[in-house]
């Protein structure tokens, strides 16, 4: 039995008051035991939220990480050795506006993702197509060239140690959802290209589902059989909608 997640991706938002209040908002939710709860603030906030979560069952990750594990001359950048000694657990590898916006290619996230675990954070790979691939019948050939880079540079059994994050591009930020059976249909085939390479591997690993996901909809998408939790973007900045998402996981 595959033990869902929910994490909330805060982006870019948050000042030390909101995020102040958003540590309070999460403090007093319940969240459910059966559900791993992460969220992901800005890497500005993220000892922060360290120390204001502290005692609560939720886990800190960060939003992005070097090429690198180790400390060095690249400015700006934050070693995954560096986020681990800042207390996190988890990073995301791959986010779309990563990939679209920032140009980040396969090699770079792949680098990223072994970097991760290399300082034993726990990587969420974000995989998905755009709205123009989606209409071409390419979601599925896609997403699994974006999983294939990965598993072929560092083998599949990395995925014993990360999460798979299915985000449709075209449902990110715009209040478009995948219907459970469109994100259904995707979460069976990433299983399925896992269990071609190790059956009892792709049993094991959790596929969460990121695109507009909204407390209405989170009990429907998450009843799906290959669907294990959530990444959420805006709705996690609200702690009584994420309280609501991860309780949905846990039902």
């Amino acid at each position: 039995m595959r033990r869902p997640m929910v994490a909330g991706n805060w982006k870019m938002h948050g000042t030390r008051a909101s995020v102040a209040e958003l540590i309070n908002g999460l403090s007093e939710q319940v969240m459910p035991a059966g559900v791993d709860v992460a969220v992901f603030p800005s890497c500005l906030h993220i000892s922060q939220v360290v120390d204001g979560l502290a005692g609560l069952a939720i886990a800190v990750g960060a939003q992005d990480c070097a090429t690198e594990a180790q400390q060095g001359a690249l400015t700006g950048e934050v070693a995954t050795s560096q986020l681990h000694d800042a207390r996190c657990s988890l990073v995301l590898v791959g986010h779309s506006e990563r990939r679209s916006l920032l140009g980040e290619g396969d090699e770079v996230v792949t680098r990223k993702f072994a970097a991760a675990q290399f300082s034993g954070l726990l990587p969420v790979l974000c995989v998905g197509e755009t709205l123009a691939q989606r209409e071409a019948g390419q979601t599925l050939e896609v997403v699994a060239a974006q999983l294939s880079v990965v598993a072929d540079a560092l083998g599949v059994e990395v995925f014993a140690a990360a999460v798979i994050a299915y985000e449709p591009v075209w449902a990110i930020g715009t209040g478009l959802t995948a219907s459970p059976e469109q994100a259904q249909e995707v979460h069976a085939a990433i299983r399925g290209q896992l269990a071609a390479k190790s059956p009892e591997l792709a049993g094991k690993v959790r596929i969460i589902y990121g695109g507009s996901v909204k407390a209405a909809s989170a009990a429907e998408l998450f009843g799906m059989p290959d669907i294990d939790g959530g990444l959420v973007g805006g709705a996690s900045l609200n702690a009584d909608e994420f309280g609501a998402i991860c309780r949905a996981a846990g039902s």
